[in-house]
């Protein structure tokens, strides 16, 4: 039996995947930015600076849920496709 999904289809949770890639690597520039004052003796940088940092932890929840909306919609299939073989 051959799979019917395109092998360049998207799947439900690739975009939350790649948006939440992409709201982690804001974060960890970010964090870069922020941290890196206190290595080179700078001033440090405003509180917002520390706030976007906290992107990182953001980013990789929503990469978490797509993935997890991903895992779903593939155990569902998998049921509706075990669901048509039975009867």
């Amino acid at each position: 039996m051959r799979d019917k999904t395109q092998a360049n289809s998207a799947a439900p949770g690739d975009g939350l995947v790649r948006a939440g890639a992409l709201v982690f690597i804001v974060g960890a520039v970010a964090t870069l930015v922020t941290v890196a004052p206190l290595f080179l003796g700078t001033t440090p940088f405003p509180t917002y600076m520390f706030v976007l940092s906290m992107l990182m932890g953001v980013g990789f929840l929503m990469a978490g849920a797509g993935v997890l909306r991903s895992v779903a919609a593939g155990r569902r299939t998998a049921r509706a496709a075990g669901q048509m073989s039975e009867g």
